[in-house]
């Protein structure tokens, strides 16, 4: 659990930052909740969760055609406990509200839905290789792509990881893709899908450096190469330019 602080002397007013809470955001956590609802209720009287096993993350199932599994697992927590659901919500208003002032609130969901909808392939091709009748549920994917997405847009701000150390928001979404990285090797660790949370990050920075765009991408890369190659020559020893 992570809050930010905004550097103080700025132009928000005080060093103490509370995230806004923004048209796109509510209008997500409202969706993520009411789903959350519907799937409590249907284990209530069904006593298993049906819309994890119909609309959840199964790789072997997209396999065999359902691929809408692959967009649908994000809308979808572990009916048994609030907690997932909770966390998820947190982070979404805690980075998103910023994001999506920066951004506006098409190019914020178009973002958001792109980096869970890459987190799902990446939790659909490496689930082919370890588990591939997991179920894989919730927003992470696409929440750690909105840490990311902070940590490049606002990289100077400084953020509270745990509540305790402070850090620049780089450096926390960093930390938080080599944390999800290392575990991801293990394809998942106590039921958290660290292959959804460092596969939406990495969509998350390829999408915000527009690599789909393989024209203007290299363009890009080459000219950095070029820059590189032009170094300012050091001035001739004084002794050479006496006449």
């Amino acid at each position: 659990m992570s809050f930010y602080r905004q550097p103080p002397f700025r132009a928000y007013g005080t060093a103490i930052g509370w995230p806004p809470l923004t048209p796109m955001v509510r209008s997500l956590m409202i969706a993520l909740s009411a789903t959350w609802g519907v799937q409590f209720v249907l284990m209530l009287l069904a006593g298993r969760g049906w819309l994890s096993l119909w609309l959840g993350l199964i790789p072997a199932r997209v396999l065999h055609g359902e691929v809408w599994r692959v967009g649908t697992y994000m809308w979808l927590h572990a009916e048994a406990s609030p907690w997932h659901l909770l966390f998820n919500l947190l982070f979404l208003w805690m980075f998103g509200g910023d994001l999506e002032r920066h951004w506006g609130s098409r190019a914020f969901l178009r973002y958001y839905l792109v980096c869970g909808l890459g987190a799902g392939l990446c939790i659909f091709v490496a689930g082919l290789f370890a588990l591939p009748y997991a179920v894989t549920l919730g927003a992470s994917g696409a929440i750690y792509g909105l840490i990311l997405a902070f940590g490049v847009v606002f990289g100077e701000r400084i953020v509270l990881f745990m509540l305790v150390f402070p850090m620049k928001a780089r450096v926390f979404a960093l930390v938080m893709f080599g944390i999800a990285f290392v575990f991801s090797l293990g394809y998942s660790a106590g039921g958290v899908s660290h292959v959804a949370h460092a596969g939406g990050m990495a969509v998350g920075y390829l999408y915000l450096k527009r690599a789909w765009r393989v024209g203007e991408f290299w363009r890009e890369l080459r000219w950095r190469l070029r820059r590189r190659r032009f170094r300012v020559m050091p001035p001739p020893d004084d002794d050479r330019w006496i006449h």
